[in-house]
């Protein structure tokens, strides 16, 4: 059965306005809008929309292809030095890789894989001596590279990889060795067909001593394609998403691979076969390692947002042509949009979106700040790779969540491949689990809000951990996230005036505040009494978990909120301004009333006022429905890459 869809306006719709999408896409794109714009102009779409109807042997050749022609235009090259080849600052690498996911996210995986990982391991990791000799062929796609991190047996749990990486001094060689088959490396990109040369990370043995995690490049291929002796690659097969990234496992039979093949800026053994590092702590040189790699992280999560925007495109847009039922007053049907239900089925989600962006934008420019800094900061690292680790786990939540949603309200369109919605769906699931697993990463997230949770519990007795716990608390926690002026004005406000609307954004803001300060110094107390007992770390953090996923969540809405606010201060045009306010508005009030029941067992707010929440909601929803076609433009995905029939496009090969 054919679904007609009526591309007039619907009866509500007052028509375009003059440049309100071109103002509120330039307020979301922030400091990158040049930058953003630039590329989504030099991303031609036959170059970056793959067939989705592509066997698995074909997308993947579609993928390298289309992969290396952009290399040949000098993609994927930010973040590092020109003379390697680099083209642009460390910020511009993600905002390649957030537009890359909203043409294709095969593509923007493969990218990432080769550029981010690969390339970023030699960058990072490795040291002059690596960068002239495997840097260039890695950023121009002659050498497709493999980051060899997860095994079969460790997936977050990086320290206790099984691989060994053994020094043999009579030959001056690393032995590269996977002692078991839980050591055996997967769902490793590049690896199942593409791959010729793995950065593989493993434990470093210098004679009796273990130094921990390191990585070494080591050739998994031939110029022809076999595997080199003593590497066995296997290939993953068929996924539920993501058909042109070619998955792999990756089996070392004591490999020899020089000296000179690990990357050692962080430690390494010399050429008189001693082992030495810039960095004692073997610890903190784990974590300085991992560190350099957190840009994967931020692009995830961005991309992820990236993926939810271009669904919420295709489902708003489809959503203002659609008519269904016949109604008085709406003879030809009702345009779909028009239902309040339909409503709070997308026009949160978009609110959701554009909060989401400016909170990605003031995470990229934090990343950039802190690779800039003379001789490294830890605390600072360690503040970037929970904001990190936070918005990564937010943002591919919401982007699963919001891609369902816009299947569902396109109905049985919305089920057809060419739709555009279920390719979008299958391939940004994974993004909650790789790069970091959700749920991990949120705890990664609680521990930083208590301090150095870890140190806090290892080696102390109970007073000291207390006293630690408490310090810990007493500072960093309640501490506002950034400098924002603007945000300390309005909850000012809000308490100068009572707030006596749910619509007040100091109030709002001082509800996301009072949550979180709540929940983290509930969490730390309780922490403290279990040490109080006597009760073993890991029995007593174990029994919180649930306690410190929902800390991290309420910690992230509040940095969301706030940076929302941060660039709703930073516009310059009026009418731009007032539309983002509503959907600041249409954020903070969907997640307070999603968590009412939380402030209403609490008493901090009544049941009228939770009432006056939902009243709120469905009245911004209604402000927002004449403006749906400039919040969607606002959202930055380009027509020609939306590849929905549906909506009267053809579908691109």
């Amino acid at each position: 059965m054919s679904i007609d869809v009526d591309t007039r306006p619907s009866d509500t719709d007052p028509g375009p306005r003059d440049d309100l999408g071109a103002g509120l896409l330039a307020a979301l794109d922030g400091p990158f809008h040049d930058e953003r714009q630039r590329t989504r102009a030099e991303l031609r779409p036959e170059e970056v929309l793959r067939d989705p109807l592509q066997s698995v042997d074909d997308a993947r050749e579609w993928t390298l292809r289309a992969l290396q022609a952009l290399a040949g235009h000098e993609f994927g090259r930010a973040g590092t030095d020109p003379q390697y080849g680099g083209r642009g600052p460390l910020a511009h690498s993600v905002v390649h890789f957030e537009l890359l996911c909203a043409a294709d996210m095969s593509l923007a995986i493969k990218s990432g894989v080769q550029h981010g990982l690969y390339g970023g391991a030699i960058w990072n990791l490795g040291t002059a001596w690596h960068h002239e000799r495997f840097l260039a062929d890695a950023l121009e796609v002659r050498t497709p590279g493999c980051f060899g991190m997860t095994e079969q047996g460790h997936g977050s749990d990086v320290s206790g990889l099984e691989t060994t990486i053994t020094y043999d001094e009579r030959t001056a060689e690393y032995v590269v060795h996977s002692p078991t088959p839980t050591a055996t490396k997967t769902y490793i990109g590049n690896a199942g067909a593409h791959g010729r040369m793995a950065v593989v990370f493993g434990q470093l043995i210098v004679g009796p001593k273990l130094h921990g995690i390191h990585a070494i490049l080591v050739p998994i291929r031939d110029a022809d394609g076999a595997d080199m002796p003593g590497v066995t690659c296997g290939d993953n097969g068929h996924k539920g998403g993501l058909l042109g990234v070619d998955n792999g496992t990756l089996t070392f039979d004591h490999v020899r691979v020089p000296r000179e093949l690990l990357l050692d800026r962080y430690g390494g053994v010399g050429a008189d076969g001693v082992y030495r590092s810039p960095i004692d702590n073997a610890n903190r040189r784990f974590f300085t390692m991992l560190g350099t790699l957190v840009r994967g992280r931020v692009c995830i999560g961005g991309g992820a947002a990236t993926a939810a925007r271009k669904a919420l495109t295709i489902a708003t847009t489809y959503a203002v042509r659609r008519r269904q039922f016949v109604a008085p007053g709406h003879p030809e049907g009702v345009v779909l949009l028009d239902y309040l239900a339909h409503q709070r089925r997308l026009l949160p989600a978009i609110a959701t979106a554009y909060a989401y962006g400016f909170a990605q934008n003031r995470l990229i420019e934090r990343l950039a700040e802190v690779a800039l800094l003379e001789g490294g900061d830890e605390r600072a690292q360690r503040e970037l790779e929970a904001r990190a680790a936070g918005l990564k786990a937010v943002q591919s939540r919401f982007a699963n969540d919001a891609v369902q949603a816009c299947r569902e309200a396109c109905g049985g369109a919305g089920y057809m491949t060419e739709s555009g919605l279920t390719t979008i769906r299958q391939d940004v699931d994974v993004f909650a689990t790789f790069e970091g697993d959700n749920t991990v990463l949120l705890q990664l997230v609680a521990k930083q809000l208590l301090g150095d949770y870890k140190q806090a519990w290892v080696g102390l007795d109970p007073v000291k951990l207390v006293q630690a716990s408490a310090k810990s608390l007493g500072g960093a926690v309640v501490d506002r996230t950034a400098n924002l002026p603007g945000v300390d004005r309005l909850v000012a406000a809000a308490q100068g005036t009572g707030a006596d609307t749910v619509e007040h954004r100091g109030w709002q803001v001082s509800m996301f505040e009072e949550r979180e300060r709540h929940v983290v110094g509930r969490l730390a107390a309780r922490l403290r009494s279990a040490a109080r007992s006597g009760e073993a770390a890991f029995a007593a953090t174990n029994k919180a978990q649930d306690h410190m996923l929902y800390a991290a969540r309420a910690h992230m809405d509040k940095v969301v909120l706030e940076s929302f606010v941060a660039g709703i201060e930073a516009c310059p045009d009026p009418a731009v301004k007032d539309v983002l306010g509503r959907l600041c508005d249409l954020y903070a009030l969907s997640v307070l009333e999603a968590e009412r029941a939380w402030y209403l067992e609490r008493g901090r707010i009544s049941p009228q006022r939770a009432k006056a929440l939902t009243q709120a909601v469905n009245r911004l929803c209604g402000e927002l429905r004449p403006l749906a076609d400039d919040l969607v433009t606002g959202l930055g995905i380009p027509t020609a890459w939306l590849q929905s029939a549906m909506l009267g496009a053809k579908m691109e090969a």
